[in-house]
């Protein structure tokens, strides 16, 4: 570098020659003598040239509007990452600096408004899954996954981990990518292919001794409720295992929270919770769980209440520390030791706007549109809608294999007509033949619904 970078101090090259001199060495090239020469890249980097602000600007605004957002085109994609209405207050409290520039430091008494906003947020979490206990977060629906497996193998002291087959792939992924240095063991169970329920005889035989918890999800990644989820539970509390349930918070305005269907443990994904879908990130992972032994196994931060030294006023701290890693260090249940801060205050902003009523209502809506949409597309010649036999909320699949067409070729056209298409589930789930899984939210007006019915019409008449 020629000249010295105007926000890198160090680049001046009189105080890169004073450090150097400091340290005692003659070259920068020496501070880096432990990366192994076979793995340096020694040729000249071929970038090109700096930018002034001006230009850099005007480059990234170029490329962002490349983008295709959910206002350019109508998505029915879900499948983890969901379009909802996120409130404009929400949006005004989480962009305040008394909150976006702060985060729960370890010396908790200096940020008592983000530890009052995670314990109000804990509260609620809590509540909507039936619950006693919730943590302030995990990064999303995934990691608690894998959180949740490890927190069962530690409390039961066994190593094999029930799952049923139509879960989101990357999920699985990361369940194993966490269960592997823990040696644990994923085993898969059967499901029925026409309602989708968890086979009891496939779960009956691979439910052991060793089982440290059984898992479902309600309602699934495909959109159904597992209608025997108490059953599951008995049976996995029968052979001494914990039961998890994963769930979407805007189902529980409607239908039983995980903690009465007998679940142990409850995770979900917050970013319906007045999270925008950003891109896909980032997330919001919500864990919960009940009772003491439970309580001090689970992982991520807790925040308490308790009173100032004279008993005038609230305070907020962080407690039962003694779980993270930045006491305990390998003994700790985790290596979590953060969380999704500002995710988890615009989750527990939108829960205080909403209330109990609100949930309700917003459920009622996503009903209401989803059953709409599946009854419309049912009565599309060819179509199988829904591909399972049972109740559904917010997701659900449709089977294009009676048309002969491939649903990558429906999605080709439908995203020419300024429709976003649902997720091709040949390559996740092969036994689904030519089927996509289609999210129908409160933000999808009946006009919507109406124009991507007429669109399949016509791309299913064009074959």
């Amino acid at each position: 570098m020629s000249e010295p970078h105007p926000y890198i101090p160090n680049s001046a090259r009189r105080t890169k020659e004073e450090m150097l001199r400091e340290l005692e060495v003659r070259d920068v090239g020496v501070l880096f003598g432990d990366i192994p020469e076979s793995i340096r890249k020694n040729s000249v980097l071929h970038l090109p040239p700096a930018r002034s602000e001006m230009e850099t600007k005007l480059k990234v605004e170029d490329l962002l509007s490349r983008n295709l957002s959910t206002r350019d085109v109508v998505s029915f994609l879900g499948g983890g990452v969901w379009p909802h209405y996120v409130p404009a207050a929400v949006d005004e409290i989480v962009s305040r600096s008394e909150f976006l520039t702060s985060y729960t430091p370890y010396q908790t008494e200096i940020s008592q408004g983000m530890l009052q906003a995670l314990f109000e947020y804990q509260s609620m979490i809590a509540e909507l899954m039936g619950m006693e206990f919730a943590n302030s977060s995990l990064y999303d629906w995934a990691t608690a996954l894998g959180e949740a497996a490890r927190m069962a193998s530690r409390v039961t002291g066994r190593d094999e981990f029930l799952v049923p087959h139509y879960v989101q792939p990357d999920r699985i992924q990361t369940l194993k990518t966490f269960c592997e240095p823990a040696k644990i063991r994923v085993v898969e169970v059967e499901q029925d292919k026409r309602t989708g329920a968890i086979l009891d005889g496939d779960l009956q035989q691979k439910i052991n001794s060793k089982t440290a918890g059984v898992y479902l999800e309600n309602p699934s990644y495909l959109g159904f409720f597992e209608a025997g989820a108490k059953r599951i539970g008995d049976i996995a509390h029968q052979k001494g295992a914990l039961f998890i349930i994963g769930a979407d918070p805007t189902s529980l305005g409607l239908f039983a929270s995980p903690g009465e269907l007998g679940a142990d443990i409850a995770i979900g994904e917050g970013q319906p919770l007045g999270n925008h879908m950003n891109y896909g990130g980032p997330l919001l992972g919500l864990f919960a769980c009940s009772g003491e032994r439970l309580l001090r196994q689970m992982p991520g931060r807790l925040i308490g209440e308790t009173t100032t030294r004279d008993g005038s006023s609230k305070a907020f701290t962080m407690i039962l520390q003694t779980r993270e890693q930045h006491i305990r260090r390998e003994k700790a249940t985790s290596n979590i030791c953060t969380n999704e801060a500002l995710c988890a205050l615009a989750a527990a902003t939108y829960l205080s706007l909403m209330g109990p009523l609100g949930l309700e209502r917003l459920g009622n809506a996503i009903l209401a549109n989803s059953t709409y949409t599946m009854r419309k597309l049912e009565e599309l010649d060819g179509l199988k809608v829904p591909l399972f036999e049972a109740q559904h909320f917010k997701e659900f699949c449709v089977g294009f294999d009676s048309t002969g067409i491939e649903t990558s070729l429906v999605n080709a056209r439908l995203l020419e007509r300024g429709i976003q298409g649902g997720i091709c589930l040949h390559s996740q789930f092969p036994e689904l033949g030519q089927s996509a899984l289609y999210c129908v939210t409160e933000c999808h007006a009946r006009e919507d619904i109406d124009r991507l019915v007429a669109a399949i019409r016509e791309i299913l008449g064009e074959r």
